[in-house]
């Protein structure tokens, strides 16, 4: 992750970047959410552990990450003679992008109106005679 907004901007991002921006995602989260949108079907914890040689506890870490932030979706599947499992699939893409576009307004909204703030606080001298844009004169 970069250091500062400026650093974002001046840099190439791809959707992967928007992602770890967004929601603070890892490698890994990002490594996991890749191998879950490249399956043809719904996966396990272990199937993705598997496909990405990794331990299984380091899978479930990213797997839950990415629940948590709705990226990912849990369906349990029940045995017949008792007991349960879960797999995963991405969110639909059109989810994904709506709640990303949601966090960035809010975010927009809330940095805003810092900014404002810090325009009102300190865009004027104490006397009101003006901005602080020119240095006095000596």
């Amino acid at each position: 992750m970069t250091a500062s907004v400026r650093e974002d901007l001046e840099r190439d991002m791809e959707w992967p970047d928007a992602l770890e921006c967004i929601h603070g995602l890892n490698d890994r989260d990002q490594t996991v959410f890749r191998a879950l949108q490249q399956a043809d079907e719904w996966l396990t914890v272990d199937d993705v552990a598997d496909r990405l040689g990794c331990e299984r506890s380091t899978a479930h870490r990213s797997i839950s990450r990415l629940v948590e932030f709705d990226l990912v979706v849990r369906r349990q599947v029940n045995y017949d003679h008792g007991g349960y499992y879960y797999v995963y699939r991405p969110q639909a893409p059109e989810a994904i992008a709506r709640e990303m576009r949601r966090l960035l307004n809010s975010w927009y909204a809330t940095v805003g109106r810092l900014v404002q703030e810090f325009e009102d606080r300190h865009g004027r001298e104490p006397d009101g005679s003006g901005d602080r844009s020119t240095p006095p004169d000596p």
